[in-house]
């Protein structure tokens, strides 16, 4: 795999990640009866989270990325 693209495509599911957990923020401090929509934008901080530790060490497992290469 291309370490641009690696890095490119880690970098934009963490700011995902990351939007997604101040959307929860902003969900638990604006909504006051109850709404679902913290529960849903937690859900999905947790569900990216999940999926991107497995495909970091799926990519690492077939040495698709290379955690700390050796210099060249």
């Amino acid at each position: 795999m291309n370490p641009i693209l690696a890095t490119t495509l880690i970098l934009t599911i963490l700011l995902i990640i990351v939007s997604s957990l101040g959307f929860g923020l902003f969900y638990l401090l604006i909504d006051q009866y109850g709404s679902k929509r913290t529960l849903m934008a937690l859900t999905v901080r947790v569900t990216l989270s999940m999926t991107m530790f497995l495909g970091l060490l799926i990519a690492i497992y077939f040495g698709w990325i290379i955690p700390n290469p050796p210099p060249l």
